[in-house]
């Protein structure tokens, strides 16, 4: 899309359902795709490694993310030892710590210097940041994913802390930085201003798209018409 081709941005479809992970990696403008277990359960998958590898095998081309679920940091090197073997297109994820709060840095490390492409996924803060950054290999592709829409939810404006993110991954040049949860299209356009390298977005927001530039007094209007259709469709009387 226009839009899309004017911004820096890499644009990453998040989701787990099949048909639409196909649909959005057929788009020109989507980069790559993201998914985790819980985008897997809600979309009812039961064999992690048959969906995975058929996914992987309608879209070989471009980088997909599949993270790991094990709590033991032996079974999850395990588990992502075994991910990252299904392609070269495979990103494996791997949670900033366990449920433990068990910090995964020593395991990022061991897997980035083993050339295992990571993402490090629910990053929230820039401590975090430091440590994954220092566990990456600058040897081998990574990406940092930080949850700038749950860190919104708690209150917190994310666009400093993302742009603080963006100058600690500048040593690394072949990491990149994740703008992940995105709550609304404006995300896009900030992340894009501070130099975020990726934002993940799901397709209910990717729909939006068609809204960019829209005039707002027409906007409007097609509001109103919405309100006042509904309240006829419902019989609505007074």
């Amino acid at each position: 899309m226009k839009i899309l081709e004017s911004l820096k941005v890499k644009v990453f479809a998040d989701g787990a359902d099949r048909a639409g992970m196909l649909e959005m990696a057929a788009k020109p403008h989507i980069a790559g795709l993201t998914t985790n277990p819980t985008l897997m359960r809600k979309a009812g998958i039961s064999d992690y490694r048959a969906f995975a590898r058929d996914v992987l095998r309608a879209i070989p081309a471009k980088p997909i993310s599949f993270e790991v679920f094990s709590d033991d940091f032996a079974e999850m090197e395990r588990q992502a030892l075994e991910i990252a073997d299904w392609g070269d297109n495979v990103y494996v994820k791997i949670p900033v710590t366990n449920t433990q709060r068990e910090p995964t840095y020593k395991l990022v490390n061991r897997l980035a210097l083993r050339k295992v492409k990571l993402n490090v996924t629910a990053l929230m803060t820039l401590a975090q940041v430091r440590e994954v950054v220092a566990a990456l290999s600058p040897e081998t592709p990574s990406c940092v994913s930080v949850f700038a829409g749950r860190i919104a939810d708690t209150g917190r404006d994310p666009v400093p802390l993302m742009a603080a993110a963006v100058e600690m991954l500048k040593p690394n040049p072949r990491a990149e930085l994740i703008w992940a949860s995105p709550r609304e299209l404006l995300n896009i356009f900030h992340a894009d201003a501070i130099g975020c390298h990726i934002i993940t977005v799901t397709n209910d927001i990717l729909k939006k798209l068609e809204l960019v530039g829209k005039d707002l007094d027409d906007y409007s209007l097609d509001t109103v018409k919405m309100f006042r259709n509904d309240a006829v469709a419902a019989g609505f009387t007074l």
